[in-house]
C-alpha cells in the first residue's frame, strides 16, 4: 500500500476512534442514564438540603457539586489513560476560576447567615464540603461515573466563562445517575464483572489507598 494511502487510512482510523462513544473505552454497553435539567430542589442532588437558600445560593451549590464531582473524577479515573478527567479538571479550575470563587463566597455567606455565629457557619460549610466530596465516591459504579465525568469535563473545558453553573444544572442529574450500579446492557442477565487480566477491580479493598485507585496494588498481570 502506498505511503499516502496508508496515511489516509491511519488518519481515518484516528477520526473514527475519537468519535466513538465513551462506553467503547470500557468495552461494555452502557445504560441510558440521561437526566433532565435540575433545579436544585431534587432530593439528594446537592449533598444535603439547603433550607431557605436563595436561587443564587442554590446555583452556587450546583457549581460546587460539579466542581467536587470532577475533582473526584480527576483523582479516581486515572486508571484509564484515554480519559482526560485530570487534565480537563486542571483546565477548568484555571478557566472558570472567577465563577468557582464567587460560588464559594456565596456558599460561605449562606452558611454564615443560617448559623448562629460566623465560626459555626464556617464549620457547617466545611462539613458540607466533606459530604459533597464523599457523595461522589462510587466504587461499584466507577466505570459509569468516570465515563460521564469525562464527557462533562470536556463540555466544561469549552464552555464560555460564566457558564459553569449552566453545565452543572444540565449534568448533575446524569452524574448522580451514573453512580448507580448498572449491569451490562448488551447482556442484561449479566452484571459487568471485571475478569480479564489488566482490568480494574474496584470492589477489592487492596486496590485502594487513601481514596485513590492504584491498579498496581491489585491487578494480576
Amino acid at each position: 500500500m502506498p505511503v499516502s494511502r496508508l496515511s489516509l487510512v491511519a488518519a481515518g482510523a484516528v477520526t473514527l476512534l475519537s468519535a466513538a462513544p465513551a462506553s467503547a473505552q470500557f468495552y461494555f454497553r452502557a445504560p441510558d442514564i440521561a437526566s433532565p435539567r435540575i433545579t436544585g430542589a431534587e432530593p439528594n442532588i446537592l449533598g444535603q438540603a439547603l433550607p431557605d437558600a436563595s436561587p443564587a445560593e442554590i446555583r452556587a451549590a450546583m457549581v460546587w457539586n460539579l466542581r467536587a464531582a470532577l475533582n473526584v473524577a480527576a483523582l479516581q479515573c486515572q486508571f484509564a489513560p484515554t480519559l482526560q478527567t485530570l487534565s480537563n479538571y486542571n483546565a477548568i479550575i484555571k478557566d472558570h476560576a472567577a465563577e468557582l470563587n464567587s460560588s464559594y463566597a456565596t456558599l460561605t455567606k449562606y452558611f454564615v447567615r443560617t448559623a448562629k455565629t460566623a465560626k459555626a457557619g464556617q464549620t457547617a460549610l466545611d462539613q458540607y464540603g466533606t459530604r459533597v466530596y464523599s457523595s461522589y465516591s462510587a466504587v461499584y459504579s466507577q466505570l459509569m461515573f468516570c465515563q460521564v465525568a469525562d464527557q462533562v469535563s470536556r463540555e466544561a473545558v469549552f464552555a464560555p466563562r460564566g457558564q459553569f453553573g449552566e453545565i452543572a444544572a444540565e449534568s448533575l442529574g446524569e452524574l448522580r445517575n451514573s453512580m448507580t450500579r448498572w449491569g451490562e446492557q448488551q447482556f442484561p442477565r449479566l452484571f459487568y464483572q471485571v475478569a480479564s487480566a489488566g482490568t480494574p477491580v474496584f470492589d477489592n479493598d487492596k486496590c485502594w489507598r487513601k481514596g485513590l485507585y492504584q491498579p498496581g496494588r491489585c491487578i494480576k498481570r
